[in-house]
């Protein structure tokens, strides 16, 4: 006997291992990786340079070459007046010593009122435990030896000052080296990886490839601008309050915005200080630092979540989180990386099904579509946060959009959770009731018919109607797909009545006795929906066999004409499975009068 096969969770396993190892491997290699990653983003900056250079003719090598000089250059060149400036600063200091004094002196601790008299205490106390201690200091303990170095030579200062430039440097060559390789070597990487991955997912590849190149650049130009825009408004603030070296403090504001939450911070110290020593008042420290306060407040808050969000698919918490996240692994480094690096997980989770958590947990799109937020909100008995939803969907969609896409969905969620047993029965009634109640306040709003499907509104007079009669399958979602049915379509001009859900389908049919030209419809929802449609189906075909039978198996995704093979010996005359299609099949009759029935 062959045992059924059962699903493991080997792959969620598998998942976590191979998250655990990427991360282990994240953290013991970022000596190297730190510098292929900037090396990455440089590349990704000077990459429309080159290709520039390469559409007027110039060699890759060659346009690679060039760039990269120009690069060092204007580097080196705003490195080297923002370094003159500096030294301007404090070649100017002492101009302002006495201010700076006097700013000190103020902030001592008054000698009189209760503060004074509080830090007197705390002298008077300190003085005792020194008297205190001082006989035990003059016995016999020997005294520290100190060994005093030789004054260093010229060859050691010279040492001394430049090793803590050394690492750095290092780093920056390195960074260097990477960014040409990458620019050169482009297409040839590429193809590698293309290769490793596999030809046959070939496909995929290009799609991520391209989808992270866009996103990481748009990315960088968006952060190139809004640096550049805090750095502006910075300079232009500082000019206004009167700040020495204005222009010099907005370079260097708008370039340590490049350091996420803590470039901002740093930027306002020197023209803070600044100010201490210049004047000899507070209004301008104050001033200085309500502008790097309300500037960083608005484009931290405001601006980049909403320029970063819909430009890198991320979320402004995910954003948060990655910083977070990527500072405890690399630290500094990894806060500048941190957006740029997160971007490429997110497409790695968007492409790569294994990792797909990744893209739903860090990604801005909608988590939940319409139809479960409708049914969620459902589910925690919050009937105005589903119509909200509701609403929300109609304010841009036609009402049998919003029933077929949204209601429907819900309602067969509801059905598959009610049979499984997971739906207990105040809920149960709770959603019912709800969406019953909504379909009636749909009914009083003015709507407009749908257009685009065609339902007409106006009919030939003189023509007898022919009514379509909505009856439900078997339960209570059944009536309530009836009775959309038929506001659907009345609202398009059909007369139409809706049955409530009767035990004997002969008192049903016996309360309306149909005409020639009548239309019976059967509502049904999945997941039990042929069955019970079957049933009722047979039923009125062996009583009324000239009648019209439509079976709506709404949201049914298979081939409806196949399907129909499930009703012999006794076939309706139409299987649909939207309300779209319903009405339809009702319009393409031979027009009529406008008529209105209540049930």
């Amino acid at each position: 006997m062959i045992k059924p096969h059962r699903p493991t969770d080997s792959s969620g396993i598998r998942t976590a291992a191979i998250l655990i190892a990427v991360i282990s491997v994240l953290y013991l290699a970022r000596d190297v990786l730190i510098p292929f990653a900037f090396a990455i983003t440089l590349a990704l900056i000077l990459t429309p340079a080159v290709a520039g250079l390469q559409k007027i003719r110039f060699g890759r090598v060659l346009a690679v070459t060039l760039v990269m000089v120009v690069t060092i250059a204007a580097a080196s060149g705003i490195g080297v007046l923002i370094f003159n400036q500096l030294v301007g600063v404090a070649n100017e200091l002492p101009k302002y010593q006495q201010n700076i004094h006097n700013k000190l002196k103020a902030m001592r601790t008054p000698d009189k009122g209760p503060l004074g008299r509080a830090a007197a205490s705390v002298k008077e106390l300190g003085k005792e435990l020194t008297n205190t201690q001082a006989p035990a200091a003059r016995g016999a303990r020997p005294q520290p030896v100190q060994i005093v170095e030789e004054p260093a030579n010229e060859l050691e200062y010279v040492r001394d000052l430049v090793k803590p430039f050394l690492a750095p440097l290092g780093v920056f060559g390195i960074v260097l080296i990477f960014s040409v390789f990458l620019l050169i070597k482009k297409e040839d990487l590429r193809n590698r990886l293309f290769r490793l991955v596999g030809l046959n997912q070939l496909n995929v590849m290009t799609q991520a490839l391209d989808d992270a190149t866009r996103r990481v650049s748009r990315y960088l130009l968006m952060q190139l601008f809004v640096n550049a825009c805090f750095g502006v408004l910075c300079g232009i603030g500082l000019y206004l309050i009167g700040i020495p070296y204005a222009a010099l403090w907005g370079c260097v504001a708008g370039m340590l915005r490049i350091v996420p939450y803590i470039g901002a911070a740093v930027s306002v110290l020197p023209p803070l200080m600044l100010s201490l020593a210049v004047f000899d008042n507070w209004t301008p420290p104050v001033l200085v630092f309500l502008l790097f306060a309300i500037l960083e407040l608005v484009t931290g808050n405001l601006v980049e979540p909403w320029l970063y969000g819909i430009h890198t698919g991320i979320s402004p918490l995910a954003l948060l989180l990655s910083t977070v996240f990527w500072t405890a692994l690399w630290g500094p480094e990894g806060l500048i990386l941190s957006t740029p690096l997160t971007v490429c997980v997110v497409v790695l989770g968007r492409y790569v099904p294994q990792f797909s958590f990744l893209h739903v947990i860090l990604g801005d799109e909608a988590v939940l579509v319409a139809e479960a937020r409708f049914y969620q909100r459902l589910l925690a008995m919050d009937d105005h946060g589903a119509r909200a939803v509701a609403d929300l969907y109609l304010s841009e969609n036609s009402l049998s959009q919003l029933y077929d896409l949204v209601i429907i969905p819900a309602l067969t969620m509801a059905e598959q959770d009610r049979h499984k047993g997971a739906l207990d029965a105040t809920r149960e009634q709770f959603l019912f009731l709800s969406i019953k109640e909504m379909l009636v306040e749909f009914s009083e709003k003015s709507l407009k018919p749908d257009a685009a499907n065609g339902l007409p509104v106006e009919r030939s007079a003189g023509i007898s109607p022919g009514r379509v009669l909505c009856l439900p399958a078997s339960d209570e979602a059944d009536e309530i797909t009836a009775a959309m049915l038929a506001q659907l379509l009345e609202q398009a001009g059909y007369p139409a009545i809706s049955f409530s859900l009767d035990p004997s389908l002969e008192q049903t049919i016996g309360l309306v006795e149909p005409a020639e030209n009548d239309t019976f419809c059967i509502s049904a929802l999945p997941p039990f929906a042929f069955g019970a449609a079957k049933t009722v189906s047979q039923q009125l075909r062996l009583r009324f066999p000239k009648t019209k039978i439509i079976i709506g198996v709404w949201g049914f995704a298979g081939d409806t004409e196949r399907a129909l093979q499930r009703f012999q010996p006794s076939y309706p005359d139409k299987l649909v499975a939207s309300f779209s299609d319903a009405v339809k099949f009702v319009t393409d009759a031979e027009p009529t009068t406008i008529q209105t029935y209540v049930a």
